[in-house]
C-alpha cells in the first residue's frame, strides 16, 4: 500500500444510519465522490489513523473502506469512527483524515455482535498502534489546520 499515508478531506455526510443506532459506534461518512477519489491500490478492509472535524483537535481513528459485507452494499463506502465522544452530529462539517496503517480485510460477520465485537477490538488495536511515536508525530501535522473560515465547504 504505498499510498500510505493517505491524506484525504470531503464534507460529512449522511449515511446508513447504522453505525449509531444498530452498532453503538458512530461514523463519519465521505461522499462517493471522495471515496471516488481513494487510490485503487488503497484496497478494502479497516484502516487506523488520526482525524479532524473542522478546525477541532485531532482525535485517533478508525476506518472502514468497502461494502460492508455484513450488510450488503453494493456501493464501496468509507466510514469513520473517531474515538473520541463528541456532543452534537457534524454533518456538513469537513472531516480530514490521515490514514496510516492497515488492520484487516473486511469480511462477513455470522451475527451483529460479532461484528461489534470484532469492531471493539479495531478500536483497541488503532488505540495501540496509535500511541506509537512513528505515528503519533502525524497527529500534528499541518494538513489538520485549515484556513481560517474553512470549516465546512459552504
Amino acid at each position: 500500500m504505498r499510498h500510505l499515508p493517505y491524506f484525504c478531506r470531503g464534507e460529512v455526510v449522511k449515511g446508513f444510519g447504522r453505525g449509531s443506532k444498530e452498532l453503538g459506534i458512530p461514523t463519519a461518512n465521505f461522499s462517493e465522490q471522495v471515496v471516488e477519489s481513494f487510490p485503487s491500490d488503497i484496497s478494502t478492509g479497516i484502516y487506523y489513523g488520526w482525524a479532524c472535524v473542522g478546525n477541532g483537535d485531532v482525535h485517533k481513528m478508525v476506518l472502514s473502506v468497502g461494502r460492508n459485507p455484513f450488510y450488503k452494499n453494493i456501493k464501496k463506502s468509507v466510514e469513520t469512527h473517531i474515538i473520541h465522544a463528541f456532543k452534537d452530529d457534524f454533518y456538513g462539517e469537513i472531516l480530514s483524515i490521515v490514514i496510516i496503517g492497515y488492520i484487516r480485510p473486511e469480511k462477513n460477520f455470522s451475527s451483529l455482535e460479532a461484528l461489534i465485537l470484532a469492531i471493539q477490538e479495531d478500536i483497541e488495536e488503532a488505540k495501540r498502534q496509535l500511541d506509537l511515536p512513528e505515528h503519533l508525530k502525524l497527529k500534528e501535522d499541518n494538513f489538520f489546520h485549515l484556513p481560517e473560515g474553512k470549516t465546512n465547504l459552504g
